[in-house]
């Protein structure tokens, strides 16, 4: 079993497993552009990716955390997404994207392939919002579980864009983690709703941490779009900060294929 990860941008990672390759979050737009997020939110791009889209590779399946944003989907990404085979998301995504999954909280999907044996994509629920802000203005959103019979240390999760909120310790009460990938970057709409976050920060991540108990953090959705309050380097002093964090998280090198077995 080879398992590997590498950082394309923001929540955008390929996963390589035993050669199944698995896309997130397609951004593949160059910097530069500004974008409206819906609900009266824009924030512009100021990072490229570290692999324009004819580097990569062909891909087997995408996850996607949820369709409307464009810091998640944006118009390269949503190109490229229409030459995999496989898509999984939400199901307000499965609407507007021919061919999707749709999945509700809990809800899997197992997809037979020679290279992992019972691969099964299980959505998690996920808050991208505040407490007091509805989800109908923010839209749907979910996290994923990717299982599979080699591993041997717990199950890979990736937080979707959320705040930390009761639904991450039910996933903690669910499943043992071996490697835990999270959005983060604090994303705020202060002109709008102050600095009440929509995506976790490092106060957040610590929380999770506590109820996940994971082998493996790593951290992602942190750079390259002005709606991002915490900073990589406050991140990073912050994680240094506590040995709880400090010895289990891995900071990816964008383009950099990095092994995780």
């Amino acid at each position: 079993m080879k398992l590997s990860i590498t950082h394309i941008d923001t929540a955008c990672v390929l996963l390589d497993i035993n050669g199944y390759k698995i896309l997130t979050d397609p951004t593949l737009d160059a910097a530069g552009h500004l974008y409206y997020h819906g609900s009266g939110t824009f924030s512009r791009k100021t990072e490229n990716p570290a692999l324009p889209v004819d580097q990569l590779p062909a891909v087997d399946l995408v996850l996607l955390s949820h369709h409307q944003h464009k810091d998640n989907f944006d118009i390269r990404g949503q190109e490229f997404t229409k030459t995999v085979p496989t898509v999984i998301s939400t199901k307000p995504a499965a609407r507007t994207i021919p061919g999707a999954i749709g999945l509700d909280d809990w809800e899997s999907y197992t997809i037979t392939t020679q290279s992992v044996t019972n691969l099964t994509i299980t959505a998690t629920p996920a808050q991208h919002h505040p407490w007091w802000v509805p989800e109908f203005l923010v839209g749907k959103v979910i996290g994923f579980i990717i299982a599979f019979d080699e591993q041997r240390k717990g199950v890979i999760y990736i937080s979707g864009d959320t705040v930390y909120f009761k639904g991450i310790a039910e996933v903690g009460r669910r499943y043992k983690i071996d490697v835990g990938i999270f959005h983060l970057g604090s994303v705020q709409f202060r002109y709008l709703t102050g600095f009440w976050q929509y995506t976790m920060d490092s106060n957040d991540l610590l929380k999770a941490v506590k109820v996940l108990d994971m082998n493996k953090i790593i951290p992602i959705h942190h750079k390259g779009w002005t709606h991002f309050k915490q900073t990589e380097n406050k991140l990073k002093e912050a994680i240094a900060r506590n040995e709880q964090l400090r010895n289990k998280t891995l900071f990816l090198t964008s383009g950099v294929q990095t092994p995780l077995i």
